[in-house]
């Protein structure tokens, strides 16, 4: 039987990947990879630079790994829905196999490939350890809060062990791997190599992985919440984009740290994780609209000023800053960070979440459809299992907590890092002596609070207020 393995940018290993696996025990394997121009034109690459520098650095290992083992992977351009129900017919292939997307996108991709291909195509679970869509509560409706989900969850799951990667696979016909066209570069997609982002490949993930579980694993716990520390894992855009297998992670840190408190806690946010692809496989249009129907109409504020300092790390609240700074640094930011940074925008500024949701998907290297929105609607108060819309975080406060002797601002907000920790996260209250002697100038060096925490708290209240009350504000 000739099958042909579509790698499609969330599986991009070769280990625990039940599609290939499958393929090599039917017969003969045709690895392909699409170039599909939603995200590789030009145009598009450039809206997200740091997820494209990722992916490609994933694929040129994952090309690697296949020919170590005798393959190849062919790569077609154009886009999937033509591409792949033409190449089965002209390859004369028996069927395609292929990992489940739990995105609307890959959803509507798929469904208008099968119409073609009808049952030769086959696609296999492993975005998440659970099927999405398949747990529900006892009036049989999805779950809308995390902790009976968890519990559920925990009811259903048996964890396995991965999958081992093949030993050998068969060659690729040269005619078919003749087809193949190179893989662009992000220079020949206009887009700038960042030197800080991590690196892509399933070597450097399963290197990740391995230094988390040698170092900050086991203190997970205590430290996970801590902006100063490297106290997390720092595998979010690996399980993004499969260069590890959730089931990988799950069972590493099992084996590792047994059932500790560290383990329970990591092994939690990655039951959110799969909550998060539950909820959007359920309810697809979240991607457009709130969760909770009384956020609808919400009067979020235009604010330019307000935005344009959000981005660039100019709000005059270092730990906010900071975390913006990180953002178009290196392509990341620290959870709590993340946390702070959507609690401002969305409470102090007023600005719609959609907005900030929209600009973390164009820098972060992990974006990923499912955990973004359900983050930023967490954050607004809208969100599924969302915190209360009363809840605002003093950015003062938390920076203080997770970040108590400010060295999470000093790298990223360099300007501050002659601030003694009493005053790093409140430049305005710091004596001006301190501020001398720091080389700090406010409103000049670094900017001054673009709106005092109290007053901005109290506007959000009651706009926030009056609207859920079907008032006007």
């Amino acid at each position: 039987m000739r099958t042909i393995v579509w790698f499609r940018g969330k599986d991009l290993r070769i280990s625990d990947h039940a599609p290939l696996c499958n393929a090599v025990s039917a017969g003969e394997v045709l690895p392909l990879f699409v170039l599909d121009p939603y995200f590789f034109a030009p145009s598009r690459a450039q809206e997200i630079p740091h997820r494209i520098q990722f992916l490609l650095e994933s694929l040129v290992v994952l090309e690697s790994n296949l020919r170590s083992r005798g393959s190849r992977l062919v790569v077609i351009k154009g886009k999937s829905v033509d591409v792949v129900p033409r190449i089965v017919q002209s390859w004369k292939a028996d069927r395609v196999v292929a990992h489940s997307w739990v995105a609307p996108i890959g959803r509507e991709r798929d469904r208008l490939i099968a119409e073609v291909l009808g049952d030769r195509i086959e696609l296999f679970d492993g975005e998440t350890l659970l099927q999405p869509g398949t747990l529900r509560s006892g009036s049989a409706k999805p779950y809308s809060v995390f902790s009976p989900f968890s519990r559920a969850w925990l009811r259903a799951f048996t964890s396995q062990k991965p999958l081992t990667a093949p030993r050998s696979l068969p060659p690729v016909a040269g005619e078919i791997a003749d087809q193949s066209v190179p893989l662009p570069s992000c220079e020949d997609l206009g887009v700038t190599p960042n030197p800080r982002l991590q690196r892509g490949g399933e070597r450097a993930a399963r290197e990740r992985l391995r230094a988390f579980l040698h170092g900050p694993a086991a203190a997970y716990a205590e430290q996970r919440n801590r902006l100063d520390l490297d106290g997390t894992s720092r595998l979010s855009a690996d399980l993004k984009f499969g260069t590890l297998s959730v089931r990988q992670v799950w069972v590493a840190v099992r084996e590792a740290l047994g059932d500790t408190a560290s383990a329970r806690a990591f092994q939690n946010e990655l039951i959110w994780r799969e909550f998060t692809h539950s909820t959007l496989w359920d309810r697809p249009e979240l991607m457009q609209q709130p969760f909770r129907s009384e956020f609808k109409g919400f009067p979020w504020r235009k604010d330019d000023a307000g935005w344009n300092a959000w981005v660039s790390g100019e709000t005059g609240y270092p730990v906010v800053d900071a975390a913006a700074r990180q953002l178009l640094g290196e392509g990341f930011v620290h959870n709590r960070a993340r946390m702070i940074s959507a609690s401002f925008l969305t409470k102090h500024l007023m600005i719609d979440y959609r907005l900030g949701e929209a600009n973390y998907m164009k820098y972060l290297t992990d974006g990923d459809w499912a955990q973004n929105n359900a983050s930023w609607q967490w954050s607004a108060g809208c969100g599924c299992d969302a915190q209360p819309y009363f809840r605002v975080f003093n950015p003062v406060t938390q920076g203080k907590k997770f970040d108590p002797h400010g060295n999470y601002v000093r790298r990223w907000v360099p300007e501050l890092a002659k601030m003694p920790a009493k005053y790093i996260h409140c430049p305005w209250e710091t004596p001006n002596r301190v501020l001398d002697e720091a080389d700090v100038r406010l409103g000049d060096s670094y900017p001054r609070p673009m709106v005092d925490h109290k007053q901005a708290r109290q506007r959000y209240l009651d706009v926030a207020s009056a609207h859920l009350k079907g008032g006007k504000k």
